[in-house]
C-alpha cells in the first residue's frame, strides 16, 4: 500500500467518523466514537472496552476504558438514526457497482467467554460449528455482485 493510499484511507475514516458524529450530537463524544471505531477496525479477538481502550490509548489504558465505557453505556442516541447515517453515507458507494440486487437475511452468532453479555447462552455457534456460549443477532443486508450493507440488526 502506497502513501496516497493511506492517506485517502484515513481521509475517507476521518469523514466517516464524522459522519457518525453529527448523528450523535455532542462534541464531546467526538473523540470516544472516533477510538471506539478505530479499536473495532484494529486487530484483535476481543471488541470489548477493555481490550480496545489497551489498543487504542496503551499509555492511558484505565483512563480509556472509562472513556469507552461511558460512550457506550450511556448511549443516547438513536440506533435507527445511525444506521440511517450510515445507509447514507455508504450506499452511493456501494451503488456505484451497480444497482442493489438482493436483500439478505442472516443470523451471526458471536461466541462470547462468559454469559454476563444480554442474549448469551450455551447454542449453536455456527462461527465455531458446534454449541457453545454466544449471542445470536439476525441482520437484514442489501447487496449487489460488488458488495454488501447492513441496514437493519436485532
Amino acid at each position: 500500500m502506497d502513501l496516497n493510499q493511506v492517506e485517502d484511507s484515513e481521509a475517507r475514516f476521518t469523514a466517516y467518523v464524522a459522519g457518525l458524529g453529527r448523528v450523535i450530537g455532542q462534541a464531546v463524544r467526538m473523540r470516544p466514537l472516533r477510538d471506539y471505531c478505530t479499536g473495532l477496525m484494529l486487530p484483535g479477538e476481543r471488541k470489548s472496552v477493555e481490550p480496545m481502550a489497551a489498543r487504542t490509548a496503551p499509555a492511558r489504558t484505565a483512563a480509556q476504558h472509562q472513556s469507552l465505557l461511558h460512550f457506550v453505556g450511556n448511549a443516547s442516541w438513536s440506533d435507527a438514526d445511525v444506521l440511517a447515517k450510515i445507509r447514507e453515507m455508504v450506499l452511493p458507494a456501494i451503488e456505484r457497482s451497480g444497482p442493489i440486487e438482493a436483500w439478505i437475511i442472516d443470523d451471526t452468532s458471536f461466541p462470547k467467554q462468559g454469559k454476563h453479555s444480554v442474549g448469551v447462552h450455551h447454542q449453536y455457534c455456527g462461527q465455531l460449528g458446534k454449541q457453545a456460549n454466544c449471542q445470536v443477532a439476525v441482520s437484514l443486508s442489501i447487496a449487489n455482485h460488488a458488495a454488501s450493507l447492513p441496514v437493519a440488526y436485532r
